[in-house]
């Protein structure tokens, strides 16, 4: 899961190990004055988180990756 636009991690809802399914929010970004909840594109186990809540990310910055 990337960065769709820059912006500052508010929350990070997943966690390592976690079984995501399609469409369960993952992480939420803030970015132009409004919270952009960032989903699974499809079901799997995340397998790292790259960034932490508070962090300021650019445009296709890496922020969860899946097994």
């Amino acid at each position: 899961l990337r960065s769709p636009l820059p912006g500052t991690v508010i929350e990070i809802v997943a966690k390592v190990g976690d079984e995501v399914k399609e469409g369960d929010t993952l992480v939420i970004l803030e970015a132009m004055k409004m919270d952009n909840n960032l989903i699974a594109e499809k079901n799997g186990k995340v397998k790292a988180i790259l960034v932490a809540e508070g962090e300021t990310v650019k445009e296709n910055t890496p922020l969860v990756t899946f097994e």
